[in-house]
């Protein structure tokens, strides 16, 4: 995700093309979507030019002054084929195979990601809007079959810090210091205020976003400050709960409570031993809980363990 200029967005458009590779439809609708201005494109039936873009809701907005470009990598991901993996796409007959895919795999199809990262970048620079340009490189969940996130135990799926931590690498010469790393605990859901904090825009306030600025934090990595995240999971009936360095964790009728700071891989159940803390959390994320709709057996979900092709899942 970058806040780029509408220079930018064009440079982008036109430089930034898919290499020959196996995932080929994937990145070149990637390629051409990725920008949502530039010198001129259509939309339902009309042609807009370099100085509007088109809202989605029938209307052209100016764009002279700054831009939004969303661009989600589909790798790594099932299918498990890398750039020169044309004859196992060839051969697929369900995306997901659970026959393919090796370590080897899996390497190739992140450094295809990190490439095509590097020509953002590049293409970046040569724009010359760099300096003032804030890149966003963040995941929606932790890895699965080949991807182990040490120190973490866990996967997608699961509620376990390997399911739910994830990268969040930001980059914007003009505010934010190279190599500063912050102690700050952020959700995804913090990049829509967040956004509209740097535009100057105030969020609407009948429908107020669920996560915060974190441009303070942008700006100073030592600003830091305790908050409470919740989440939930239809399968196994998962739950947690998080403040400061405690997680509350529920995986079916099992309750924990971990230190995450000094125990990642949440291994020592402090339930017990702090009792009141993991009282607190659980009576919290059921309150948090009783405010969303209730889960049914229509819901769908992800189970690693009624899925069957995970040796090392229960």
């Amino acid at each position: 995700m970058a806040f780029c200029s509408q220079e930018t967005c064009a440079h982008f458009r036109d430089r930034l093309t898919p290499q020959p590779t196996a995932n080929r439809l994937s990145l070149s609708k990637q390629a051409s979507s990725q920008s949502q201005c530039g010198r001129s494109f259509t939309s339902g039936g009309r042609r807009h030019n370099a100085k509007t873009r088109f809202s989605g809701r029938g209307r052209c907005i100016p764009c002279h002054l700054a831009c939004v470009l969303s661009l989600h990598f589909t790798a790594p991901h099932w299918p498990w084929e890398g750039p020169q993996d044309k004859a196992v796409s060839d051969s697929l007959t369900e995306v997901m195979h659970h026959d393919g895919g090796t370590i080897a795999t899996y390497r190739a199809m992140i450094e295809s990601l990190d490439r095509n990262i590097a020509a953002v970048l590049r293409a970046l620079q040569k724009s010359g809007k760099a300096k003032n340009t804030l890149v966003i490189f963040t995941s929606d969940n932790g890895g699965e079959r080949f991807a182990k996130s040490w120190p973490f135990n866990g996967m997608k799926g699961e509620l376990l810090e390997g399911g739910i931590r994830v990268p969040l690498l930001v980059r914007w010469p003009s505010q934010v210091r190279a190599g500063s790393i912050t102690q700050q605990t952020a959700m995804n859901m913090d990049f829509l205020p967040t956004l509209l904090d740097i535009a100057g825009v105030p969020p609407d306030s009948r429908r107020p976003p669920d996560g915060e600025s974190l441009l303070p934090t942008l700006r100073d990595a030592t600003r830091v400050h305790d908050r409470t995240l919740f989440w939930r999971y239809h399968a196994h009936a998962q739950g947690a709960a998080r403040r400061g360095q405690y997680k509350y964790l529920r995986i079916e009728n099992n309750e924990f409570l971990f230190d995450v700071v000094a125990d990642p891989q949440e291994r020592g159940n402090l339930n017990k031993r702090q009792e009141a803390v993991f009282l607190e959390l659980k009576d919290a994320w059921a309150r948090w809980d009783a405010t969303l709709l209730p889960y049914t057996q229509q819901n769908a979900t992800w189970s690693n363990k009624t899925q069957n092709f995970l040796p090392d899942r229960y």
